[in-house]
């Protein structure tokens, strides 16, 4: 198989129950109408890269399991799951292992249901490596040392087609300050760049932000999907923070050189504002839970 299709979904940040994300959004409607917008392609890979449960509940995972992986089987595709900031570990391997059910996990993995949830397997030619760049109780990321040894080590031998690469937080600046300060620490992102340069990795797919951005680095495209829980305001004042009643994802077709992105995203309502935090809200969040630096390099 010389193609791949990909459906890049993340942030869909499930409840267990039926409780609504801000009280506003009902997660599982949100993703069963993403699923319904895509529902006609064939896919070889459904991609969930992270924020996948709310509350870390296992019932929130088995919920997802038990609607997404039968979607995806009947249209050819095996499932790629990623941690995120607001998943739990120990329920997250409990129920979809180590990001790729049925492929033996990582070794990072160990005996302790807290390491970091890390994997990679090879199917028809096409290598998949999931890292984790959740931190346990923050909101920002970053990338263990015993995790770029695991990727040094699999990108050491190419991959008959190449690889795909998931990671919650995309190794790209953000567009406000919030989501700046909630980002992939800006060292383990050059050191995660570095790693990649020269390798056979065809595409790196992130979440984190909430909306569609596309960012080639050292010559890798960086596909951030938008949320399914929400998305995110793009181009309002970056020292705010706001989001939309709505919901998307991508489509990616990789076809020998050419890495083709087709987001799409639907709007609930035309009064569909989820939240809008102004910005000394927002300074109170990054004093409480951000890194220092929140420099935003891409926006002025």
């Amino acid at each position: 198989m010389t193609r791949l299709r990909i459906l890049h979904l993340t942030d869909t940040h499930l409840y267990g129950d039926t409780r609504r994300h801000y009280d506003v959004v009902d997660t599982r409607s949100h993703l069963i109408r993403a699923l319904a917008h895509v529902a006609h392609l064939r896919f070889d890979l459904v991609v969930c890269s992270g924020d996948v449960s709310e509350d870390g509940t296992t019932a929130s995972y088995r919920w997802l399991r038990e609607t997404l992986e039968p979607w995806a089987r009947e249209r050819g595709a095996r499932t790629v799951y990623a941690m995120g900031n607001h998943d739990r570990r120990e329920a997250f391997r409990e129920v979809l292992g180590g990001g790729q059910p049925d492929v033996d996990e990582a070794v990072l993995a160990g005996t302790d249901p807290q390491r970091p949830v890390a994997s990679a397997a090879t199917v028809d030619g096409w290598r998949t490596i999931v890292l984790d760049s959740s931190i346990p109780m923050r909101g920002y990321g970053s990338i263990e040392p015993e995790q770029r040894e695991f990727l040094r080590a699999h990108l050491a031998t190419p991959a008959p087609q190449g690889t795909v690469l998931v990671i919650h937080h995309p190794p790209i600046d953000a567009q406000t300050e919030l989501l700046q300060a909630l980002a992939l620490d800006e060292a383990d992102g050059l050191a995660l760049i570095e790693d990649l340069r020269g390798s056979d990795v065809r595409v790196i797919l992130s979440g984190h932000y909430h909306l569609p951005l596309v960012e080639t680095v050292a010559g890798i495209p960086v596909v951030v999907a938008p949320g399914v829980a929400n998305i995110a305001r793009s181009f309002d004042d970056p020292r705010e923070e706001s989001a939309i009643d709505g919901y998307g994802g991508a489509v990616i077709d990789i076809r020998g050189e050419r890495v083709r992105v087709a987001p799409f995203l639907e709007r609930m309502s035309d009064d569909d504002e989820v939240f809008r935090f102004p910005a000394e809200i927002v300074a109170r969040i990054i004093d409480a839970a951000g890194q220092p630096s929140t420099r935003i390099g891409s926006v002025s």
